[in-house]
């Protein structure tokens, strides 16, 4: 089998991880992931994401809360 496209090149790096929940947005900063520098396409460690499952689901009080605007896409 032959591949089309491109090589792709990722790098360790620190991001922001948000989700939706019940309505509410999480975000967890300085998650380790590859991050694909064409694309931006983020891979995690299995063990990253058993970390972010119990982040997300212990509902533990967080390091901080901000307020943030939100806009709806109106074409």
């Amino acid at each position: 089998m032959e591949t089309i496209g491109r090589k792709e090149t990722f790098v360790e790096r620190k991001v922001t991880y948000t989700i939706q929940v019940d309505g509410k947005f999480i975000i967890i900063e300085n998650v380790p992931a590859r991050v694909c520098l064409e694309t931006g396409e983020r891979l995690f460690s299995p063990e990253t994401v058993e970390r972010l499952q119990r982040t997300v689901w212990e509902k533990r009080k967080p390091d901080r809360v901000i307020e943030t605007p939100v806009f709806e896409f109106v074409v």
